[in-house]
């Protein structure tokens, strides 16, 4: 298994975090929307997670009957990729540079 699962009393969490740390709040956010009675088979978060306003950030919300309005953020359509290269760390900079932020 890929991913951590988190059980609820209605639909599980799959978490694709590992290694990476997921906060105490964000952990109840996703067990919280879990518990709603219109999601659908599961909730997905991606490595990315972290607490949110309306929904945790990072994750994937299906529903079945409903839509959650707080769940579509102000930056739909962001996201990330996951692409397997023949690059090795070693080919990589140690700092990578020209990022949107432009640092």
């Amino acid at each position: 298994m890929n991913y951590e699962l988190l059980t609820t009393e209605n639909a599980p969490v799959k978490m694709w975090t590992k290694g990476v740390p997921v906060e105490a709040d964000a952990r109840q956010q996703l067990i919280n929307t879990a518990k709603m009675p219109f999601i659908f088979k599961h909730i997905a978060v991606m490595p990315d997670v972290h607490l949110g306003k309306g929904s945790t950030i990072g994750s994937v919300i299906p529903t079945k009957g409903a839509i959650i309005p707080a769940a579509v953020g102000v930056d739909i359509g962001c996201g990330m990729n996951a692409l397997r290269t023949a690059l090795t760390a070693a080919d990589l900079p140690e700092k990578p540079g020209g990022t949107a932020s432009g640092d």
